[in-house]
């Protein structure tokens, strides 16, 4: 397959830590799937927050706590127009752990009950697999699996036949795999699963990060993410369909989310605040706003075409490592940027471990998705995921590296 000669963007000295040596080699940030380095451009807004502005969120009248009010009201529109969902349908948690056990405890124990199914698939990171586990332990419903084909993708044959059975209330799916990096058809999923009566959930920690995402096309009636895996700080986000927020209880309770407490009952704001209990992470919403506005001004279309070239490239040099498997779709248009491996005689940490004395970080373990390692017939995998500040050149100090791990193992 041919790939480009070039990066499609070529952004890596908004980088800081990308210029740090370790012995006398520059990093190589093969990582992004776990979490994603933060341009200059980002670090600068949260420090000019909290220099300029920094003051608590929605509690004071004087200037300088509306300034910071503003600040964080409008980091919330900007990240909701990046994915294209309505404001007040967008939460702030901590993470999209935390946004999609929002949805299992507040919308699940509700709507949820013996007899009933939730339908996940084998590909699902931990954060969308024990959730459900817990919400059916306490309601005596059923867990299901879609399994994951030989082409490392879904079928969407598998679903319908699951669907047709009448008994699933809710389907939980990944938009990208962060292990594999497959791809799912998510709106198309999402048409089915609202056919057959069913909610719908997304995990878009990998597909925000990496893919041009319109909430509105997409269609899910909750959408997560988290800002970590796109050029941003820890924080989260949960988009939700208004007509099933407005209808669920509080997840957490306490300051901020109330609208009156009385001595032995409470009211509730509303959307979005009566899901945002305490003092929220104003600083962190506004460096994921500048994240996003960063990316916007590269292009999700540029961003995308820039790491399916390299995953392409990816796939074409690592088969010349001798005795390595690669897991995940072979056409790099139906995967994100991610390529996971394994050597035969190497464990993936001792992979990760030679590949670190090279200034090269990959990751190695079973990724937060076991149950998909055990459908793959591994215990662990190594992994490398692309983001915009990679070239080709660190792919090919990635396959260099991992030669020179198979002369120390002698193999």
């Amino acid at each position: 397959m041919a790939v480009a000669e070039r990066p499609l963007v070529d952004v890596a000295t908004d980088f800081p830590v990308l210029a740090r040596e370790f012995g006398g080699r520059r990093v190589a940030y093969l990582d992004s799937a776990a979490t994603s380095q933060r341009p200059r451009q980002v670090v600068e807004a949260m420090d000019l927050f909290q220099r300029h502005s920094y003051a608590p969120i929605h509690r004071g009248v004087y200037e300088l706590a509306r300034e910071s009010t503003d600040a964080f009201e409008s980091a919330r529109d900007r990240i909701a127009e990046f994915v294209g969902w309505e404001p007040a349908c967008s939460i702030f948690t901590r993470n999209a752990t935390e946004a999609i056990n929002l949805v299992a405890f507040s919308w699940g124990r509700r709507n949820v009950g013996e007899g009933d199914e939730v339908l996940i698939t084998e590909m699902e990171h931990h954060s969308n697999i024990v959730p459900w586990q817990v919400l059916c332990e306490e309601t005596g419903a059923t867990l299901r699996y879609l399994e994951v084909s030989e082409g490392f993708e879904l079928s969407l044959d598998e679903l319908d036949a699951v669907l047709g059975e009448g008994r699933v209330k809710l389907a939980a799916f990944a938009h990208v795999s962060n292990v594999l990096g497959t791809i799912n058809p998510v709106a198309e999923i999402v048409r089915r699963v609202r056919a057959a009566g069913a909610v719908s959930l997304v995990d878009g920690s990998q597909g925000v990060p990496q893919l041009p995402v319109d909430l509105r096309e997409i269609d899910a009636d909750f959408y997560a993410w988290t800002g970590h895996k796109a050029l941003g700080p820890t924080v989260g986000l949960l988009h939700g369909r208004r007509e099933l927020l407005e209808a669920m209880p509080p997840f957490l309770t306490g300051g901020h989310m109330i609208s009156r407490v009385e001595r032995e009952q409470s009211t509730f704001r509303e959307l979005p605040y009566k899901f945002e209990a305490g003092t929220s992470a104003a600083t962190e919403a506004v460096g994921l706003a500048a994240a996003v506005e960063y990316l916007d001004e590269l292009g999700m279309e540029s961003v995308r075409a820039h790491e399916r070239e390299l995953t392409a490239y990816a796939l074409e040099r690592l088969p010349e490592v001798e005795g390595i498997s690669l897991y995940g779709p072979v056409d790099p248009d139906r995967r994100g940027g991610v390529v996971p491996f394994s050597i035969d005689g190497m464990h993936p940490h001792d992979v990760a471990e030679l590949c670190d004395r090279d200034a090269i970080c990959v990751r190695a373990g079973h990724h937060c998705a076991q149950p998909l390692m055990r459908a793959l017939g591994v215990g662990a995998t190594a992994r490398a995921s692309f983001g915009v500040y990679n070239s080709r050149d660190e792919v090919d100090r990635l396959v260099d590296a991992l030669g020179r791990a198979r002369e120390v193992f002698g193999l």
